[in-house]
């Protein structure tokens, strides 16, 4: 999953993104409302951290923004601990649940991992497609209750596509959703990661559209 941070103090924003990479996250950071907002534009996120005193353009401008454009992304606010009246009017103009500084990393993992759940209509911490049960917190998966060993990047697809089991998701869609700035992707990779997830869960179960994507059916075979 990839998580726009948006953090304008240098050690919180790098402790940050550290901290959501060494999760299992894919995560880009940016220090100002102006370049948030170019980056919301311009990219596929599966989350947003957003701070609301931020230089150029406040978050609160940036969350207001986004969803006059319709966006739905999920919004993590960070606050001050003694700034009510700002927890009040994120949350007012569309944030999905806040922070308040000093937090700790674990909490925020966890928070991010419910709004993912609660955006594609889940409630149980793991996801159940058919036979697949895929843990976001421990990072496994088992398949007709046996354990499947995956490598990270198999696992993040496979979660991506069990998120939005029943939807075509295109190859530049799960590229921008599992891969952060400054990453390389090679132009067959996600072919390459899809053949090893059938080789190792059953090929039937991601179901190629020819010419759109790839699909987990929400009950996999």
């Amino acid at each position: 999953m990839r998580i726009l941070i948006v953090e304008d103090h240098p050690v919180l924003g790098d402790a940050l993104h550290a901290s959501l990479r060494q999760g299992g996250f894919s995560a880009d950071w940016v220090q100002d409302g102006v370049a948030a907002e170019l980056a919301l534009q311009n990219e596929e996120f599966s989350a947003m951290v957003l701070d609301l005193g931020l230089p150029r353009r406040s978050g609160l401008e940036v969350l207001t923004a986004l969803r006059q454009r319709g966006g739905r992304l999920p919004v993590l606010i960070l606050t001050a601990r003694d700034n009510v009246e700002d927890r009040i009017k994120g949350l007012d103009a569309g944030a999905d649940d806040y922070l308040v500084k000093p937090f700790d990393m674990g909490e925020l993992a966890a928070r991010l991992r419910a709004l993912l759940r609660r955006s594609a209509g889940a409630a149980d911490p793991c996801l159940r497609v058919g036979d697949l049960l895929i843990d976001p917190v421990a990072r496994c998966v088992s398949l007709a209750g046996e354990d499947v060993s995956l490598s990270a990047h198999e696992f993040n697809l496979l979660h991506l596509l069990a998120l939005n089991a029943g939807r075509v998701l295109s190859r530049p869609q799960l590229e921008q959703q599992m891969y952060a700035w400054g990453e390389e992707v090679g132009s067959n990779t996600i072919e390459v990661f899809i053949h090893h997830l059938r080789r190792k869960i059953g090929a039937e179960r991601i179901r190629t559209v020819r010419g759109v994507g790839y699909m987990l059916p929400r009950e996999s075979a």
